[in-house]
């Protein structure tokens, strides 16, 4: 009697990746359904940040006479401000949409426990979880350019300087703050996860050169060497650095630098943090 040869290595591991491929799909075709159901709080959570900020900064500032200095040239301050704003849209949906979800699955509905039943390690359970937040991200960033453009009451001068360094500039930020809300998610009490925004986005936002150029702290050097710990900083000025040359930007090496750095320290610290917090 003749028993049939077993699967070569390479045929198992294309079969395994098949399997890991289609249950990736199956968490991301899931929270997509739960994005639908839920979609007028997404949209609130989405544009209420970014709108407010627009309309103060951009037009009732403008209009009663309290606006902020210009930038060089004929630079509006909405110009300057559009791409923080971006870069804080990006931010505060990035960890919004891992770190509030997560606190309940982890918390009294236990849902995490249906997640990792998936046919996946429970690694790529938590990178679903990024992955979805980053396309949550990306959309949310790319609702701030209409917002800022129809409300401002100033001319907003946008150019794209180089789409290359937009497009990875925005996914590299998606993933940071998507890696820090996983990061924040599993080492913070559910019942503490509101702490996370006062202690943690708001300080980012304000100390992120959002409303000025990191160039511009150089009068208070002490504070422009502080705020490098700050990973907001970097989405800023990569940001300028792609929609608004003219106005003053770290060095693109710079910015690529800790970007990739930061996105690899969150990455493994979160991705760890997820496994102990599952597992146990």
């Amino acid at each position: 009697m003749t028993t049939a040869p077993a699967p070569a290595p390479a045929a198992r591991t294309a079969g395994r990746a098949g399997v890991y491929a289609r249950a990736f799909w199956g968490l991301v075709l899931r929270d997509a359904r739960v994005l639908v159901r839920e979609f007028v709080g997404f949209l609130l959570r989405t544009v209420m940040n970014p709108l407010l900020f627009t309309f103060v900064f951009t037009y009732v500032l403008p209009k009663t006479g309290g606006a902020f200095v210009p930038g060089p040239g004929d630079l509006t301050f909405a110009t300057i401000l559009l791409p923080g704003l971006v870069a804080v849209a990006i931010f505060f949906q990035g960890i919004a949409a891992v770190a509030l979800p997560l606190s309940i699955e982890l918390g009294s509905t236990r849902e995490i426990e249906d997640r990792v039943m998936a046919p996946l390690p429970v690694t790529l359970v938590g990178v679903e979880k990024v992955a979805w937040s980053a396309v949550q991200s990306i959309v949310a960033a790319a609702m701030v350019f209409p917002m800022v453009i129809l409300i401002s009451a100033e001319p907003v001068y946008v150019h794209v300087a180089s789409w290359p360094i937009l497009i990875a500039v925005v996914l590299l930020a998606s993933f940071v703050a998507g890696f820090l809300g996983l990061l924040l998610g599993t080492i913070v009490k559910p019942r503490q996860i509101g702490l996370i925004f006062s202690l943690v986005v708001v300080p980012i936002t304000f100390l992120g050169c959002v409303y000025y150029p990191w160039e511009r702290l150089e009068s208070i050097r002490w504070l422009q060497i502080v705020t490098l710990v700050n990973p907001l900083v970097y989405v800023s000025e990569g940001l300028r650095a792609a929609l608004t040359p003219n106005v003053p930007h770290m060095p693109t090496p710079v910015i690529f630098g800790a970007l990739i750095a930061l996105t690899t320290i969150f990455g493994c610290l979160s991705v760890a943090s997820f496994r102990r917090r599952v597992i146990d």
